[in-house]
């Protein structure tokens, strides 16, 4: 992604040009030096929106699997709206017009601002009223990684937005991986591939810098690794589900250095989103039987914290959504400058 925050890793993608390809192949006989991983951040669940801040954004992820309505859209931004910004992220949306129906669900404070769509993968942001205003530069950009899924158009990829928002550079960006549990690396290459793909044509411009803030919001795929679907059931019954966090993919990745280097995500104190029977809470009861997982997150990075913090004040799945075999999931982040 040029100068943005980038992935760390080294698998699967590949430069134009051969002065950038030799670089990319000695970085992969070379391991990086370092990496830090994801950093758990605790949620501190005051979702209040202080003054004391100087941007407060609501993200959303949801995996529509095809179907939505007007009540789910409201129940999925609830009732507390005192955000500065909203980043929707979507996958598998249904052939309607969504950024109409959004709008209608939140016309009394919030209007679009921006939006980038690749089929069924769709990326919205909404500023409060007059908000536009606070608008000094937006881009948009997409990366398809193939697969399309028949009737439901399930395009897997990523689409991002890049707002210049109050003197704030920030990138948004929804993804959608391959799935399957086995596609661990598969996810890794397209992790790195759209990382270093978007916005790449703006990388060697003199005026481009990093973005402020990084954030990746979507349905990421990333799996429970060696446990079966009856041990994990047994211990999301019984509210031990923290004790599944060792087992996940996407953290498990990080810590090996391959993708979201550098990265922070709330601490995953709810249930695994993923697969639920339509119309209910109960996971998967198909022949597939299918192992619960954490496929949809949100994790965000800063640039430089000593100029910016950023405090996490809620991340959690929307449980009271029933109309998808995903549950939505939402965090509030504020941020401070430090002048």
């Amino acid at each position: 992604m040029g100068n943005y925050n980038t992935i760390q890793g080294g698998k699967g993608y590949v430069k134009r040009s051969k002065r950038k390809k030799l670089a990319i192949d000695y970085s992969l006989n070379k391991p990086a030096p370092t990496h830090d991983g994801i950093k758990s951040v605790m949620a501190d669940n005051l979702c209040n929106f202080s003054t004391n801040s100087d941007l407060c954004i609501c993200m959303v992820t949801w995996n529509m699997n095809g179907q939505v309505s007007y009540e789910d859209l409201v129940e999925l931004f609830g009732n507390n709206r005192g955000f500065d910004l909203l980043v929707v992220g979507l996958q598998e949306v249904p052939r309607k017009d969504l950024a109409r129906l959004l709008q209608d669900a939140l016309v009394d404070t919030h209007e679009l601002l921006g939006e980038a769509t690749m089929q069924s993968l769709q990326l919205y942001v909404f500023g409060t009223k007059d908000s536009y205003m606070f608008v000094e530069e937006m881009k948009v950009d997409k990366h398809g990684v193939g697969g399309c899924g028949g009737m439901r158009r399930r395009k897997k990829g990523a689409v991002a937005i890049s707002i210049n928002y109050k003197g704030l550079k920030l990138v948004f960006i929804t993804c959608h991986l391959s799935a399957h549990a086995r596609n661990v690396e598969e996810r890794n290459s397209q992790c790195q591939h759209i990382s270093h793909s978007l916005f790449s044509k703006y990388c060697n411009k003199p005026y481009t810098n990093p973005a402020h803030i990084t954030v990746w919001l979507g349905d990421l795929n990333y799996r429970l690794q060696g446990i079966n679907t009856d041990p994990a059931r047994n211990l999301i019954h019984r509210n031990l589900h923290k004790l599944l966090r060792s087992k996940d993919q996407l953290l498990q990745e990080a810590e090996r250095g391959q993708i979201f280097n550098g990265y922070c995500e709330g601490t995953l104190a709810f249930k695994p989103t993923y697969k639920y029977n339509i119309g209910s809470s109960n996971y998967d009861t198909s022949y597939k039987i299918r192992v619960p997982a954490w496929t949809d997150r949100i994790l965000f990075k800063i640039e430089d914290p000593n100029k910016i913090t950023a405090n996490l004040h809620c991340y959690e799945s929307v449980d009271d959504i029933y109309s998808s075999d995903h549950k939505p999931v939402r965090a509030h982040l504020c941020l401070k400058v430090h002048k």
